[in-house]
């Protein structure tokens, strides 16, 4: 029998949810026929209880990692989802505060460059190397993968070592996360040739914005020191909200109910949305659910934010009786010192969010530093469902065929500029 996760809680005020009970098992019939299957991208539904069964081997690797070099950090080398997810779970998770061992660098600029270098502190061997791109040919990370390579090994030339030794020496600083397949990806080819450490894969039919349980995410959620336990126990609960989020009862079926209730706006012709997150947790959070909503919903009109900072400048706009919006957000449960002051933010928030629009308000459970691991399992799991779930919805409420794979999950638009990138040669110190 299925029950509704105890980690998180959503109420809604403002949507008339009646109007859409009796479509709600068209809704699910149309999600869980594509889930899970070749060529639907929806892998991610069942991902986390796949991963359940690699965890020994995923922190085994991040051992060894360390072990070989004796480096203390990990420089995590990839963009979009592959750096964005892993951004998300470090923070609500309560890990790399303070940016103790893990570096992002996905940039291509030479400022960005020397300013990466310079939070190694000049020092290229005291990082090991996560590189993660599917193709293993993504200019960006591809572009970084081959200049810091090389200073590696200079550095190693620099103590005296052999071209050979320097060689085996940098390769121990290098893991890849890519294509398990070798004629699909250049960067595996490399890994193999130059006999990297392990075998992380980016997984069939996972898009970066939804490969949070990837082995990347996993990977440095274990090296920043994840308890396995609590990995675990992220994973069970992930793999619950798919479970609710199949079911066609909709006091079941929260991730349901949030598709609903961003898709209703649009039905009702309000095309403008805010969805907020409460805390310095969520930080990093913003940044992965704007590429969520703009690669799957392809709308800009919705404004993701952190509060309190952004809620200042944004009260304008929002309380602005010219402008029609509907609100979400997402606030801790707090237990700690605060708690009186901020439940009586969250309180004033809401209390104008009611009365301004639509709103939900999703509360999540809390650690010390963070979310506890049910929950940043839950929020993480529902916000990717949720968001397919407006498609679905969207398209059968107005009697419009859906594709055989859902818009959301797709971006063939980004091939708009990479064309322009393609022949490029990409080498340490120029790019041709």
């Amino acid at each position: 029998m299925l029950t509704k996760s105890s980690s998180l809680k959503t109420v809604f005020t403002g949507v008339d949810f009646s109007k859409y009970e009796s479509k709600a098992s068209e809704f699910v019939n149309e999600f869980a026929s594509r889930a899970n299957q070749q060529g639907k991208f929806l892998n991610w539904v069942d991902l986390p209880k796949f991963q359940l069964t690699r965890l020994d081997d995923i922190y085994s690797m991040a051992e060894a990692l360390k072990s070989n070099t004796g480096a203390s950090k990990l420089s995590v080398l990839g963009i979009g989802g592959s750096k964005h997810t892993v951004e998300h779970m470090l923070g609500i998770n309560g890990l790399n505060i303070c940016g103790e061992s893990i570096l992002f660098y996905s940039d291509v600029d030479s400022i960005s460059w020397e300013r990466f270098l310079s939070k190694l502190g000049g020092d290229v061997l005291s990082s090991n190397y996560l590189i993660a791109s599917k193709s293993g040919s993504t200019f960006e990370t591809k572009d970084g993968f081959l200049r810091i390579q090389k200073l590696v090994n200079d550095a190693y030339l620099a103590k005296g070592l052999s071209q050979a030794d320097a060689d085996v020496a940098t390769a121990k600083h290098f893991i890849a996360v890519t294509d398990k397949n070798a004629e699909k990806s250049e960067l595996r080819r490399t890994s193999i040739e130059q006999k990297w450490l392990g075998d992380l894969f980016i997984h069939d039919d996972v898009g970066g914005r939804f490969s949070a349980f990837d082995d990347h995410a996993l990977f440095t959620l274990a090296f920043a020191g994840m308890k396995k336990e609590d990995m675990a126990l992220m994973l069970r609960s992930a793999q619950e909200i798919s479970s609710l989020s199949l079911s066609s009862d909709l006091e079941l079926n929260d991730a349901l109910k949030e598709g609903i209730f961003w898709a209703d706006a649009k039905l009702n012709g309000i095309s403008a949305s805010v969805h907020q997150y409460m805390g310095s947790m969520f930080e990093n959070t913003v940044y992965w659910h704007a590429q969520m909503q703009n690669e799957s919903v392809k709308d800009t009109l919705k404004q993701i934010a952190k509060v309190p900072d952004a809620m200042h400048h944004s009260a304008e706009a929002h309380f602005n009786p010219a402008n029609k919006l509907v609100f979400a957000l997402t606030v801790p449960c707090d237990k700690g010192v605060c708690a009186t002051n901020a439940d009586a933010y969250i309180e004033a928030l809401s209390k104008s969010y009611e009365s301004t629009g639509a709103f939900f308000k999703e509360y999540v459970e809390t650690s010390k530093l963070g979310l506890t691991p049910e929950a940043a399992g839950a929020v993480t799991q529902l916000r990717a469902f949720a968001t397919c779930y407006q498609e679905i919805v969207e398209a059968v409420m107005q009697n419009k065929a859906l594709p055989e794979v859902l818009d959301s999950v797709l971006q063939p638009h980004v091939e708009f500029y990479k064309k322009n990138l393609k022949g490029g040669v990409v080498v340490p110190g120029r790019i041709g």
